[in-house]
C-alpha cells in the first residue's frame, strides 16, 4: 500500500477576519451615493466589493478584491491589499488596515496622503467616516447596512 503525504490545506490569514464586519450590502450617504456590497470568496482568502455609486453626478460602478497579494514565487504580502477595477476601465490599489472599530483604507500604499478612515458603531452597522485626499480635497461618507 502506498503512503500518501499529508498535506495541510492553507489557511486564511487571521487578519483578514475583522474585515468581515463589512459582509452585506451597505447604502452609502453623504459625499456619495449608492450601494456596495462585500462578501467573501470561496476560501476565505479574499474579501471581495462591488459598487454602484454616484459621486457628484459621476457614476462608479466596478469590483475590488481584497487580501494578501502573491507573487510568483513569493511569500504573500504583509499588508492587506486590493485592486478595484471600474467600468470605465480605471483600476485603483489600496491597501486596509482594520484595528479595533476604526478601519482605514490608504490609496495606493500603506501612509499614502489620499486615504479613509472609518468609525464603525457599537451594533457594526454603521460605519462613518471621511476621505482625504492630498491638497485638502475630499468628502465625507456614511455607509449603513442594509441587509447582511
Amino acid at each position: 500500500m502506498a503512503e500518501y503525504a499529508q498535506f495541510e490545506q492553507p489557511k486564511p490569514n487571521p487578519d483578514l477576519e475583522p474585515l468581515g464586519r463589512l459582509i452585506g450590502t451597505w447604502k452609502q450617504s453623504g459625499g456619495i451615493a449608492g450601494e456596495i456590497t462585500y462578501e467573501w470568496m470561496e476560501g476565505g482568502f479574499f474579501l471581495i466589493q462591488r459598487v454602484d455609486l454616484d459621486h457628484d453626478g459621476h457614476k462608479i460602478k466596478g469590483m475590488e478584491i481584497i487580501g494578501h497579494l502573491q507573487t510568483f514565487g513569493e511569500e504573500p504580502s504583509t499588508d492587506i491589499k486590493s485592486r478595484f477595477y471600474g467600468s470605465g476601465g480605471e483600476t485603483f490599489d489600496y491597501v486596509y488596515e482594520a484595528e479595533g472599530d476604526t478601519l482605514t483604507i490608504w490609496g495606493g500604499e500603506k501612509g499614502s496622503p489620499a486615504y479613509y478612515k472609518g468609525q464603525f458603531s457599537k451594533d457594526g452597522n454603521t460605519l462613518t467616516g471621511s476621505w482625504v485626499y492630498p491638497g485638502g480635497g475630499g468628502y465625507n461618507a456614511v455607509s449603513t447596512r442594509v441587509r447582511k
